[in-house]
C-alpha cells in the first residue's frame, strides 16, 4: 500500500490572473486542516462569511489572497465530515462547525447533503445558546 504524503499549504506568485486575482498577486493556498482550525476558532454564536476567512487566511500567510477555488473545495470536504461524523453519533460540538462560515443558500451550501434550514437552524441554536451565557 502506498503511503500519500499531506499536502503543504504554499504561497505562490500568480503569472496570469485567476479567479478574479490578478495576475502579480500572491496567493496563498492552503489546506484542509488550516480551514478546519479556522473555523473552529471562530466562537460558538458567531459567523463569518468565506470572504473573510480566505482574507484573514491570506494576512496571516503574508499573501494578497487566498485561492477562492481550493477553499471552496476544502469547506465541502469539511462540512460533509462533520455531517458524516454526525450522521454517526457525534454532537454538533465535536465537529468542525462550519455552519459558522457556510451561509444558507450559498453555493456551497446547496452542494451539501444537509440543506439550507438546517444551516440555518445550527446558527440560530448557537446564538440563543450565546445569549443565553450572557444574561
Amino acid at each position: 500500500m502506498a503511503v500519500t504524503k499531506a499536502k503543504q499549504a504554499k504561497r505562490v506568485m500568480l503569472n496570469t490572473d485567476f479567479a478574479g486575482i490578478r495576475a502579480g498577486a500572491m496567493l496563498y493556498v492552503a489546506t484542509p486542516e488550516i480551514v478546519a482550525h479556522y473555523i473552529s476558532g471562530i466562537p460558538a454564536g458567531e459567523v463569518r462569511d468565506i470572504i473573510r476567512l480566505r482574507r484573514d487566511l491570506a494576512r496571516q500567510n503574508k499573501a494578497d489572497a487566498t485561492c477562492p477555488v481550493s477553499t471552496a473545495i476544502f469547506l465541502r470536504q469539511i462540512a460533509e465530515k462533520s455531517l458524516a461524523d454526525m450522521q454517526a453519533g457525534a454532537t454538533p460540538s465535536a465537529v468542525v462547525p462550519f455552519w459558522r462560515v457556510i451561509e444558507p443558500g450559498s453555493k456551497i451550501a446547496k452542494r451539501l447533503s444537509c440543506d439550507d434550514d438546517w444551516i440555518g437552524h445550527q446558527r440560530r441554536l448557537e446564538a440563543a445558546d450565546g445569549e443565553a451565557a450572557g444574561d
